[in-house]
C-alpha cells in the first residue's frame, strides 16, 4: 500500500475523463486499497451553471456524484494497479443513499472523500462524500465495475 497525492498530470494518467467532464482537480491523499480524499474546485466558468440556474448558480447534484465516482475510480485504478485505456475502465454501475445537504456555488472547494467499503465479483462498492469546509455536501454509497469496450 502506498499513500500518494497527485496533481492534474498525475490525474490525466489515472482516469480517461477530459474537459470539459474531469471533475477531479488534485488528489490530497491516495491510501490504496482504502481510500481517497481530492479536490474539485468550482469555478463560475463550469459549463453547467448558465443554465442551473441563471441568477443564482447551483452545480447539479449528478455533477457532484460523477465527481465523487471520479474519485473512486482514481481509487480503484491505483488499487487495482491498472491504468485506463482503450481496454481497461471502471464504469460507474449503481448508486445508493444519496442525499444532497447544502447546494454547491462557484467559489466553493469541494473535497471528495471515497472509502472502499468491499470488492466482490468485480464490483467495487465506496462510501463517499463531498465536503465544502467541515459541511458536507453529499453523501452517497456508489458502485463501480470493470468494463472493456472490446
Amino acid at each position: 500500500m502506498s499513500d500518494i497525492t497527485l496533481d492534474i498530470n498525475g490525474i490525466l494518467k489515472q482516469l480517461p475523463h477530459r474537459y470539459p467532464f474531469l471533475l477531479v482537480d488534485r488528489v490530497l491523499e491516495c491510501h490504496e486499497g482504502k481510500s481517497i480524499r481530492a479536490i474539485k474546485n468550482v469555478t463560475f466558468n463550469e459549463p453547467f451553471f448558465p443554465g442551473h440556474f441563471p441568477g443564482r448558480p447551483v452545480m447539479p447534484g449528478v455533477i457532484i456524484i460523477e465527481a465523487l465516482a471520479q474519485a473512486a475510480g482514481i481509487l480503484a485504478f491505483r488499487t487495482a494497479k491498472v491504468f485506463p485505456d482503450e481496454n481497461t475502465q471502471f464504469y460507474f454501475v449503481g448508486i445508493d443513499k444519496a442525499r444532497f445537504r447544502r447546494p454547491v456555488e462557484p467559489g466553493d472547494q469541494l473535497i471528495l472523500n471515497a472509502t472502499l467499503q468491499r470488492q466482490m465479483r468485480g464490483i467495487w462498492k465506496f462510501e463517499t462524500t463531498a465536503m465544502v469546509g467541515d459541511v458536507e455536501a453529499a453523501a452517497c454509497e456508489l458502485m463501480v465495475a470493470p468494463g472493456s469496450s472490446s
